[in-house]
């Protein structure tokens, strides 16, 4: 009887799992791994966190000869004041209107153009070609917006521009770009230069998950007879469906926010004839900060004011997407 007991009770002991070690050598080089992205998120995105205080404060230069932590903390509370008078700005409703409506521009075209994109140079059949056609539509994401704005004026300047004297040789008058008078272009020019500057590295992202689709998926599709159209249809886009949608909830993340440089240095500072085009909360809170004088706190509830709102925008957006698709969803 004990030599049967021993030989039941011996697989069961064999079968136990072993306790895993709480702390492994792969952890230990996982740990310095991320330890530098953690250093930079924590010194960057976490402790500025802390001048949120200056939205809540009527700051003031108590002693000159003091730090600025100390004139911050010693300064009276000012509630909401400072968000009040953001909001009651006589150009609030403009601003507003700037920046919902180019961002949503962005957004559908930032989706639609690189996908199209992608798709298309996935199917050259020349691997060359395919790589200089990337390489063209990437690099003006590496130029920053000043090396832009030289550009634009090149081809703007009202005296010595391209298009200005393409127009002057067809016996037109000049457009003065940077006037009331070139006002109504500046919506379509800053959505055009925006889809030329951000499309190249949307793509290389699509592009980068086409290629991580099963080819034996269109071999299946082409035995099947399908067209390249009906392949991208049937298996490029609902595969793409995750990628996308993850694009989409971050874009929309930043529906309040917009890319100073494309806004401000693009339209040389916004002069006062363009402000009505071109003034979004960016550019707003710039200008309350260098032109207005004390406007400090005020130019912060401004800032936290999008950050609010962006947050509460992303979260909407994820529980929408939940709602349709449980796995899409980012939380």
């Amino acid at each position: 009887m004990r030599d049967t007991k021993a030989t039941t009770n011996a697989p069961a002991t064999a079968l136990k799992p072993k306790k895993r070690a709480r702390w492994t050598r792969d952890d230990t080089e996982l740990t310095i791994l991320a330890l530098p992205t953690t250093i930079w998120y924590v010194l960057f995105c976490y402790l500025p966190m802390f001048g949120i205080i200056l939205a809540f404060k009527d700051y003031r230069i108590v002693d000159a000869k003091q730090s600025f932590l100390y004139n911050l903390f010693a300064s009276d509370w000012a509630g909401f004041r400072n968000f009040n008078y953001f909001l009651d700005l006589p150009n609030f409703a403009n601003i507003v209107r700037n920046t919902l409506l180019y961002n949503v521009v962005f957004i559908i075209l930032g989706i639609v153009i690189p996908v199209g994109l992608a798709i298309m140079i996935n199917n050259i059949y020349s691997k060359r070609a395919s790589k200089t056609y990337q390489t063209l539509m990437f690099m003006p994401h590496f130029m920053s917006w000043v090396v832009v704005s030289y550009f634009v004026y090149a081809f703007l300047s009202p005296e010595k521009g391209l298009i200005n004297g393409i127009l002057r040789s067809l016996g037109k008058d000049p457009i003065l770009w940077y006037s009331k008078e070139g006002a109504p272009y500046w919506p379509f020019l800053i959505v055009f230069i925006n889809v030329w500057k951000t499309m190249g590295y949307n793509m290389v992202v699509y592009l980068a998950s086409i290629t991580g689709i099963d080819s034996s998926l269109y071999e299946a599709a082409v035995l099947d007879g399908a067209s390249k159209l009906q392949q991208a249809r049937y298996i490029t886009l609902p595969s793409l469906r995750p990628i996308i949608i993850m694009m989409f909830i971050l874009s929309v993340g930043r529906i309040f926010s917009t890319d100073f440089g494309l806004f401000y240095q693009v339209t040389r500072y916004v002069p006062r004839s363009l402000r009505e085009v071109a003034t979004t909360f960016d550019v707003q809170i710039y200008k309350m900060v260098t032109e207005m004088k004390g406007m400090l706190p005020q130019s912060a509830a401004g800032s936290f004011f999008q950050s609010a709102v962006g947050c509460v925008t992303i979260l909407i957006a994820n529980g929408i997407v939940r709602k349709v698709d449980k796995t899409s969803a980012l939380i």
